[in-house]
C-alpha cells in the first residue's frame, strides 16, 4: 500500500475509534469511597478505649466525656490571653502563610485544567505595505505598484471530550485542591495547638520556679538555724557546709527553668508572627498555667475521622490518584478537536469582500499509535499510585486512632500519677516539719534532716513538673483530636 491509499485508511480507523468511544463511559473508574477502607468499619467509628477504662488500679476517674468537640477547644481553658494569641497566631503565623499560599497556587493551577473544557478563540491580523516581484505575477521585468495589504482571522476550537479525559482531569484537580485545603487546616490546628502548648509551658516553668524558689526560702531559713546552732556551740562546721551545699543545689535548680521559659516565650512569639522583643508584655512573667476544669469533650471515632483533617487530605488524594487512572486510559485513544476559521487577506480597500474571504468548519482529528508498552506502563504507574494512596490513607486512619489513644491514655495517667506525687508531697512536708523540729531540739542530727529537706524540694519539684506535663497532656489531647481549623 502506496502512502495516498495509507493515509485514508488510518483516517477511516482513527475515526472508527472515536465513534466507537462515542458510546462508552469516561475512562477509568469512578471515585468512591473504597468499602475495604479501614475509615469504614465500625471499630473505628467506636468509643475510645481511654473513655471507658475502668480499671480497678486507676486511683481516679477518667476524665473524659463523649460529648462533642467544640469548634474551638481552646476555650474551654476560659484564658482570655490564651484566646487572644491563638487568635493572632491564626491570622499571622508564617507557616499558615504558606499553606494559604499553597492553595491559592493549586487553585489557579484547578482552573488552568478546568479551562481546557471551554472552547479556544484566536484572533489574528497582518497589515503590510509593498507589493510582489514581478517575476511571481509571471511578468518578467515588470514591477507590480506599492501598495498596503492585509490579512485577518478567527479561529474557534473546542476539543471533544470523547473518553471523558478533561472530566477526569478536572476531578483530579478538584481533589487536589480539597487536599490542599485539608492541608492547610492541618497547619491550622498544629498552630493552634503549638500556640496553647507554648503559652502553658511559660506559664508552667513559672510554677515550677515559685515551686524552687519556695524550696529555696525553706532552705535558707535551715541555713539560718544551722548558723544559730552553731553560733551556740550546738552543731558543728559539717552541719552549717551540709545545709550551704542543699541551699545552693536548689539555687542551681533555676537557671534551667529560666532558660526553659525563656525560650517558650521566643517559640510563643514566631508562632503569633511577632520578633521576640514584640511578645505582649506580662505574658512571660506567667505563673499560672491554663488547665480545663472537669471532664474533657472527646466525642468518639466516628466523629474523629471526620475531623482530623490529614484523614481528609489522605482520602482526597486518594480521590485525585483515581482520577489520574482514567486520564491515563484516554491517552491511549484519539483526540478530536471541532474546529472553525474564517479569514479574509487582500488589499486593505477590499478586505470583508466576498471574493478575499475564506473560511472552514470539521473535526481535527490527532491520535498518536500508542506503544503498547508505553501506554500500559503509564495506566500501569496511574493504578499503583492509587493502590498507594489507598494504602496511606487507611494508614491515616490508623495514625489517627493510634495517636488518639495515646493521648488519652497518658494525660489519664499522668493525673494518677499527680494524685500519687500530692499524697507523697504531703506525707515529706509533714516528715521535714517534724525533723526540723526535732533537729532544733537536738534530738536528732542534721543528716535526718537533710534528707528530710532532699525529700520535700524533689517532691514538690516533680509535683509542679507534673502540673506543667498535665496541661501540656490536655494540649496534646485536642491536638489528636484534630479540633481548631473551623473558622
Amino acid at each position: 500500500m502506496n502512502a495516498m491509499k495509507f493515509l485514508p485508511a488510518l483516517g477511516t480507523l482513527a475515526l472508527a475509534a472515536v465513534l466507537a468511544a462515542c458510546s462508552t463511559a469516561p475512562a477509568g473508574p469512578d471515585y468512591r469511597e473504597p468499602d475495604a477502607a479501614l475509615a469504614r468499619r465500625a471499630d473505628a467509628a467506636a468509643p475510645f478505649i481511654g473513655t471507658h477504662d475502668t480499671a480497678s488500679d486507676a486511683p481516679t476517674a477518667r476524665p473524659y466525656t463523649q460529648a462533642p468537640l467544640p469548634s474551638h477547644w481552646w476555650r474551654l481553658f476560659d484564658d482570655p490571653v490564651l484566646d487572644d494569641l491563638v487568635a493572632r497566631a491564626l491570622d499571622h503565623n508564617t507557616d499558615l502563610r504558606q499553606a494559604a499560599a499553597n492553595l491559592t497556587r493549586v487553585q489557579a493551577l484547578q482552573a488552568e485544567v478546568d479551562g481546557a473544557a471551554h472552547p479556544t478563540i484566536g484572533v489574528s491580523g497582518d497589515p503590510s505595505f509593498g507589493h510582489a516581484s514581478g517575476l511571481s505575477v509571471l511578468k518578467p521585468g515588470y514591477e507590480p505598484p506599492s501598495a498596503w495589504h492585509g490579512s485577518a482571522g478567527v479561529s474557534v476550537a473546542y476539543q471533544v471530550d470523547l473518553l471523558g479525559q478533561i472530566r477526569r482531569a478536572g476531578e483530579a484537580a478538584q481533589a487536589g485542591t480539597d487536599a490542599a485545603s485539608a492541608a492547610l487546616d492541618v497547619a491550622r490546628v498544629s498552630v493552634a495547638a503549638g500556640t496553647a502548648r507554648a503559652y502553658a509551658d511559660v506559664c508552667a516553668t513559672g510554677q515550677r520556679l515559685q515551686a524552687a524558689q519556695r524550696s529555696i526560702d525553706l532552705q535558707q531559713q535551715a541555713v539560718d538555724v544551722t548558723r544559730r546552732l552553731q553560733q551556740a556551740g550546738r552543731v558543728g562546721e559539717v552541719d552549717a557546709a551540709r545545709a550551704r551545699s542543699q541551699l545552693e543545689q536548689l539555687r542551681a535548680a533555676i537557671p534551667p527553668l529560666q532558660a526553659q521559659r525563656q525560650g517558650a516565650a521566643f517559640r510563643l512569639a514566631t508562632l503569633i508572627g511577632e520578633p521576640p522583643q514584640s511578645l505582649p508584655a506580662g505574658i512571660a512573667s506567667c505563673s499560672t498555667p491554663p488547665q480545663v476544669a472537669g471532664a474533657m469533650p472527646v466525642g468518639d471515632g466516628a466523629a474523629l475521622l471526620q475531623r482530623r483533617p490529614d484523614v481528609r487530605q489522605a482520602e482526597r488524594e486518594l480521590a485525585a490518584a483515581t482520577a489520574r487512572i482514567g486520564v491515563a486510559i484516554a491517552d491511549r485513544y484519539p483526540k478530536v478537536t471541532l474546529g472553525l476559521s474564517a479569514g479574509t487577506a487582500g488589499p486593505l480597500d477590499r478586505l470583508g469582500s466576498r471574493d478575499t474571504v475564506s473560511w472552514s468548519l470539521g473535526p481535527l482529528i490527532s491520535w498518536t499509535l500508542p506503544n503498547t508498552g508505553v501506554a500500559d506502563a503509564r495506566v500501569a504507574q496511574a493504578e499503583a499510585g492509587a493502590e498507594g494512596a489507598f494504602a496511606k490513607f487507611d494508614g491515616a486512619v490508623l495514625t489517627a486512632l493510634r495517636e488518639t489513644e495515646t493521648a488519652l491514655s497518658t494525660y489519664a495517667h499522668e493525673l494518677d500519677r499527680q494524685a500519687a506525687l500530692q499524697v507523697s508531697v504531703d506525707e515529706a512536708r509533714t516528715v521535714a516539719s517534724q525533723t526540723r523540729r526535732l533537729y532544733e531540739g537536738g534530738k536528732v542530727g542534721y543528716l535526718e534532716t537533710l534528707d528530710a529537706e532532699r525529700s520535700l524540694a524533689a517532691g514538690e519539684a516533680s509535683l509542679a513538673a507534673s502540673h506543667a506535663q498535665l496541661v501540656d497532656d490536655q494540649v496534646q489531647v485536642f491536638l489528636t483530636l484534630g479540633g481548631g481549623w473551623e473558622r
